[in-house]
């Protein structure tokens, strides 16, 4: 049961889980993969300053990919033309970058495979044993994928991801429009839900969707950063709530 300090998660109409960093360290594949794509983009551009773990978290942490790189390289004075999202990642586009980052991204999860947070997948295991309803609300077009390999796919009911998003022109977090979604798909309201994050965008996100209670999970992004995003509750690790 859980500590007396954090609440029961399981008196929630349903509990949201954002992806990376949240359920699997695929935020790690991920800072890995943004890195070696833009420290050759930047290198070959002569872009300064350097790409830094700063500019993940600033810019493209738990944003649609896209809107990341757009950002990224608003902050560096760079613009390219959007282009298209079937653009080839040699293209000098906004989407071509990113689906060049894309191709990294699947390399390393292919060949390492990835393991779900032992803590994560309890939290999640008890709640699904409770009949709360469990949902993931990710960026990432790589979602499906990711919950496949990680052999956790089948414990949630919806999976609100980057492909449903841009499918249907939901804006990126820090907006709410993802979090909302998912929850009218589950079928609940978010002022009785619980969301569950690690990102800076992520937590604004939910706060933003009006959700009951927002826990911010911090991987790296720092209590204080989650706090002031709107964070309810911050833990270290979702096994907290599982004490």
């Amino acid at each position: 049961m859980p500590t007396p300090a954090l609440p029961d998660l399981a008196s929630f109409d349903a509990v949201l889980f954002d992806l990376d960093g949240v359920l699997t360290p695929t935020a790690e594949v991920h800072m890995h993969a943004w890195k070696t794509m833009f420290d050759e983009l930047f290198r070959a551009r002569g872009i300064t300053p350097a790409y830094t773990d700063d500019d993940y978290f600033a810019h493209l942490d738990g944003k649609k990919r896209y809107d990341g790189v757009a950002s990224l390289l608003s902050s560096r004075g760079i613009e390219v033309p959007f282009g298209d999202p079937d653009d080839p990642p040699s293209a000098e586009t906004v989407c071509g970058i990113g689906n060049r980052k894309n191709v990294v991204f699947s390399r390393v999860l292919r060949d390492d495979g990835i393991q779900a947070y032992p803590g994560s997948i309890a939290l999640v295991d008890r709640l699904v044993a409770a009949g709360t309803p469990v949902a993931v609300v990710s960026s990432s077009k790589n979602a499906e994928e990711v919950l496949r390999v990680a052999g956790i796919r089948d414990r949630f009911d919806v999976v609100m991801d980057g492909v449903i998003a841009e499918r249907d022109g939901l804006a990126s977090k820090p907006a709410p429009d993802v979090f909302v979604e998912a929850a009218r798909m589950l079928g609940v309201e978010p002022s009785a839900s619980a969301a569950v994050e690690d990102a800076i965008s992520g937590v604004q996100s939910a706060a933003a969707g009006g959700f009951g209670l927002v826990v911010g999970v911090d991987r790296g992004a720092g209590a204080d950063r989650l706090r002031d995003a709107g964070a309810d509750v911050v833990v270290s690790d979702l096994e907290e709530f599982s004490a």
